[in-house]
């Protein structure tokens, strides 16, 4: 039980108690003044009284002194709790006993507070604790004083270990429950884990790190109804290496690959995180730009040219490699197919035209010069 947890039982049982000292002394006002038993009353009277009204003034002290320490003090406060249980359970006793059969339940309550606890050792001792004490009271008052028969001794007792073992195995029971849940939790939690990493592998190439053809379209299309529907901004820059096709025939694909895998990952951590990079096919890649102005994107995307034709490949040769870019910002209404052909043709000029450049879908029109 958490340190927080913990404080907010201490307080439920405390209070707990109040409820039944309370309703205990409340019940014992109306049965006195109702009662017409000469003996009963008598217990009021000087002389014969002092020990009843004894007994429940220091249960409230108790009580108090319970209540005090929770208040004014920071550590102990089970032991406080416990203690005070168990002072009142034989305070009770002593006030119920000449006139409630079976009395001696109230005996319980201190391992009754123990189960609460779920604290096995707890209850250990305070069985032990209970049953020692009982049999001291037990021959050192009722049987001298009381003249109680041996065999509700022997029954109390008996009770006394039925319950601690029945609480016992509650406790048990309970942590078994508890590490039960505890390993569904796990396998759910493991279960979740093995799925999102299934799903990431759905989605993503497994060579380059970048997401998938599939993975691309379906988020192309998501985001060209966003922009139909609510104005989003979307530019798409396809591009791919330049004479990828030399670098495999020259130095092998084993190269080849180390290539695509150092362009993808230049690539990915040059977007922004509203961004979208995707290996399309081949040598070829995808970048979904969204929220920049054509502007931004377009200096974006002449960034990640200049990263990637920076990068040093000693593996292939020491010779740069570069790539060719067609980029195009989504006009409304144009749909997918025609923000794909726009972009091509802008790829297919930048290829033509010397390679290693950006080349926009408006450049190609005729349309907006981007300097």
């Amino acid at each position: 039980m958490d340190t927080q947890n913990a404080e907010v039982w201490h307080r439920r049982i405390l209070s707990g108690y109040w409820m039944l000292v309370f309703l205990m002394l409340a019940v014992q006002f109306i049965f006195m003044l109702s009662a017409r038993i000469p003996e009963v009353k008598s217990v009021l009277l000087p002389g014969q009284g002092h020990l009843f009204i004894a007994c429940n003034i220091m249960i409230v002290i108790a009580m108090s002194l319970a209540e005090m320490w929770l208040r004014t003090t920071v550590q102990f406060h089970k032991q406080a709790v416990v203690g005070c249980g168990f002072v009142v359970s034989y305070l009770m006793y002593f006030v119920l006993e000449p006139f409630v059969d079976g009395a001696q339940m109230t005996l319980m309550m201190p391992i009754m507070i123990s189960l609460i606890y779920f604290d096995q050792k707890l209850l250990k001792c305070l069985g032990v604790f209970s049953l020692l004490f009982y049999a001291a009271l037990y021959f050192g008052l009722e049987r001298t004083v009381l003249d109680k028969p041996l065999l509700e001794f022997l029954l109390v007792e008996c009770v006394f270990i039925v319950f601690v073992v029945m609480a016992q195995a509650v406790i048990v029971r309970a942590w078994e429950v508890r590490e039960h849940l505890e390993q569904l939790t796990k396998s759910e939690q493991g279960l979740m884990v093995e799925r999102a990493i299934s799903d990431k592998l759905l989605k993503i190439e497994a060579l380059t790190g970048l997401y998938n053809h599939k993975t691309f379209h379906e988020y192309l299309d998501s985001l060209l109804e966003q922009c139909e529907s609510n104005g989003l901004r979307l530019q798409l820059a396809l591009f791919d290496i330049d004479n990828f096709k030399r670098v495999n025939d020259t130095y092998g694909h084993w190269v080849g690959d180390l290539v695509l895998k150092e362009v993808a990952a230049k690539v990915a951590g040059q977007i922004g995180l509203n961004d979208f990079a995707a290996r399309y096919g081949g040598e070829e890649f995808a970048v979904i730009f969204t929220d920049k102005s054509f502007q931004e994107a377009y200096a974006a995307a002449e960034d990640m040219r200049l990263a990637i034709s920076q990068m040093e490949h000693p593996y292939a040769g020491g010779k740069p490699i570069t790539v060719s870019i067609g980029l195009c910002d989504y006009q409304l209404g144009d749909g997918k197919e025609l923000l794909f052909r726009k972009t091509d043709d802008a790829l297919y000029t930048a290829k033509r035209g010397g390679k290693n450049k950006v080349v926009t879908a408006s450049q190609v029109h005729g349309k907006v010069t981007i300097a």
